[in-house]
């Protein structure tokens, strides 16, 4: 997050900043005894209730992690509705240090937290979070997806759609989906990128990684036998596609003025740091963007299952079908001559309306 946009943030109060992109509810928790500082945030609960992972982040300050949740529960409502889910989006974030100060005290009383909201979210894990972790909030809350022996990790599903999607940009860019010989920088190697690596090597491609833990990147390279760039080095590769998947907003003034990509697909959330400003340089330079949360949907996918019946092969033809929907998206943006993503949020806001125009009736 680069600092001008921070310092802009400070100057908002907490309701001007939930009134911006129309936020339900904000809940902040503390606790005391075990440390605990999260913030949940409720975006839209048209479509159902607001289900979405929960991030363990060591944030810069209060405003950062406030501006991340906001941020990030928006995405979801529009990643639910564009993958025909029945599902409202919300977010949240523990400050701390996930390797360091993550337990079960912590994590449970969080999940006291989630149940006081009776149904209204429902956690899963992302970011510094894993399936046992939702066991310790399981034992507080029935409010939580993503547990081991159900639907588990969800990594692997995002990553088969960030790769579908992947493939469309490149059927779009290219005329051939097929992403042998492509030059791929993969920023990020956590549970979704090691699981897209994975993918981008048995097809062939040619990967750089680079990764915020040093120890971390130095073992994936040792096994994938890939290429370790500096973490600032990563948008200077010579390469045909940027595939972001770690943090937000790292398409920004910045990098979008040094990457030299065709495409960028990735698994991150928030890539556009300003989704105007940055969508139309992406499209003026000439730059596919494959829309963040329409690629990056098969997690949801995959602990929404859950909650109705966990059915492995009914998820993954549900996100196979993403490679489509990301090639509609790109033929809608074109015949539009609109940047990508606002494409994405056109379609996923006209589901959410015309269900709106149900709800209003009840």
């Amino acid at each position: 997050m680069q600092t001008q946009e921070l310092e802009k943030t400070n100057t908002k109060g907490v309701m001007d900043q939930l009134s911006e992109f129309g936020h339900e509810q904000v809940v902040h928790c503390y606790d005391e005894a075990t440390g605990l500082k999260a913030i949940i945030g409720i975006h839209d609960t048209t479509l159902g209730p607001a289900l979405g992972g929960t991030r363990m982040w060591t944030y810069k300050n209060d405003a950062e992690a406030l501006k991340d949740v906001l941020r990030l529960s928006r995405g979801m409502t529009f990643k639910a509705a564009i993958a025909g889910l029945n599902l409202g989006g919300g977010k949240a974030v523990i400050i701390g240090d996930a390797k360091t100060q993550k337990n079960e005290a912590l994590l449970r009383k969080f999940g006291r937290f989630v149940n006081n909201l009776n149904g209204k979210y429902i956690t899963a894990e992302d970011v510094g979070m894993s399936a046992p972790d939702m066991e310790y909030i399981s034992m507080e809350t029935k409010h939580v997806t993503g547990l081991p022996g159900m639907s588990g990790d969800p990594s692997p599903v995002t990553a088969f759609t960030t790769y579908m999607g992947m493939k469309a940009a490149a059927k779009k860019t290219y005329g051939n989906d097929s992403l042998a010989g492509k030059t791929i920088a993969l920023q990020g190697v956590g549970h979704v990128g090691e699981y897209l690596l994975q993918y981008l090597l048995k097809e062939g491609a040619n990967v750089f990684v680079s990764e915020y833990y040093p120890e971390h990147l130095k073992e994936i390279c040792n096994k994938y036998k890939v290429t370790p760039v500096a973490l600032d080095e990563i948008y200077d590769v010579d390469m045909d596609i940027y595939a972001p998947c770690a943090l937000g907003a790292t398409l920004n003034d910045s990098t979008l003025s040094r990457l030299k990509c065709k495409i960028i697909a990735g698994a991150a959330n928030n890539q556009l740091e300003n989704e105007e400003i940055h969508g139309n340089i992406c499209k003026n330079k000439g730059i596919l963007y494959a829309p963040d949360f329409l690629i990056n949907s098969g997690g949801l996918m995959n602990v929404y299952s859950e909650l109705h019946g966990y059915n492995k092969e009914k998820v993954m033809a549900q996100a196979e079908k993403i490679y489509d929907y990301t090639m509609n998206i790109f033929n809608t943006a074109e015949k539009e001559n609109i940047y990508t993503q606002k494409a994405a949020i056109m379609l996923a806001q006209k589901r959410i309306d015309e269900i709106g125009k149900v709800k209003r009736t009840f």
